[in-house]
């Protein structure tokens, strides 16, 4: 009897474990993305406009609260919605002290000096769905983007495919090219294409070079994300130097919709799948494509 009594006690004198938090916000799209596919709807995200602009996909729900800029979020209003926690990646590290003040504030790193994009990806996911009590969403999320790839993978094996530039413009001259460290070169690898850009890449992934560079692979096609800046797409149909470029020439320069450059899971399997569209796709004429 003094023994149950004892276990009793113990009981309840030990406390409850907190519950996971249900009112997320953040000022990192990545991670916003990332609470959608784990099946999280954040209370609020930074630069909503710029969300639906650069990612896109996953859409988020109209009510989403807009906290305005990411470096510098409406604490105001972020307080006003009562978060139980903030997301933020390193690159917001500036601001934690100020966003502490309304809730307690989680950082979360896709990127990392000595690792490559994808895994980390991954590793967010499951650092992500600890905090939230969704491991099981976490796990079949990581597993279903893996599936899509390998699908990805065995699909575009079918015909040969030819080395690839993945890039954004920055203007009408100058591209960012993405190689080692980014997140789309992990997805090349995963689906058995080779990156036509070897060259040095920086923190994030990319080199930012001039477009006479994507001369040096002639067999190569191009891949650039839209959307492209503004006068870019009438500077590069007016630029004597692209429209010499072998692959321009030779219809191999390809838009694709957007997919944020520093986001994880779900833009990989984004942008695996505009890769399946385009590459299997019927060939489009030289002049289709010798313009953006």
């Amino acid at each position: 009897m003094r023994a149950l009594l004892a276990t009793l006690l113990l009981a309840l004198a030990t406390p409850l474990p907190a519950a996971p938090p249900q009112r997320i916000a953040t000022v990192d799209w990545g991670l916003a993305e990332t609470l959608l596919g784990l099946g999280v709807t954040p209370v609020g995200v930074a630069q909503l406009d710029g969300y639906r602009r650069w990612v896109g996909e996953p859409a988020l729900p109209a009510d989403v609260v807009d906290l305005g800029l990411r470096v510098e979020p409406n604490l105001e209003l972020l307080a006003e919605l009562k978060p139980e926690l903030i997301l933020i990646s390193p690159q917001f590290e500036n601001a934690r002290a100020r966003l502490e003040r309304i809730a307690p504030v989680q950082s979360l790193a896709l990127f990392t000096p000595d690792g490559e994009a994808y895994s980390g990806a991954q590793r967010v996911v499951r650092e992500l769905a600890g905090l939230l009590g969704r491991e099981a969403a976490g796990e079949a999320l990581i597993a279903r983007v893996d599936a899509r790839l390998a699908a990805v993978r065995a699909r575009l094996a079918e015909r040969p495919q030819p080395p690839l530039y993945v890039a954004s413009f920055l203007d009408a001259r100058h591209v960012r090219l993405f190689g080692a460290q980014s997140l789309y070169q992990g997805v090349l690898e995963r689906v058995g294409l080779e990156n036509a850009w070897r060259g040095r890449t920086n923190y994030w992934g990319f080199a930012q070079v001039g477009i006479e560079r994507l001369a040096e692979r002639p067999e190569a096609a191009l891949l650039y994300l839209e959307p492209l800046p503004p006068d870019a797409a009438r500077g590069l149909a007016a630029s004597p130097l692209w429209q010499r470029l072998p692959l321009v020439r030779a219809g191999r320069a390809h838009a694709l919709p957007p997919v944020w450059s520093f986001n994880g899971l779900l833009a990989a399997e984004r942008f695996a799948g505009l890769l399946e569209a385009q590459l299997t796709a019927t060939p489009p004429s030289d002049s289709e494509w010798a313009q953006p």
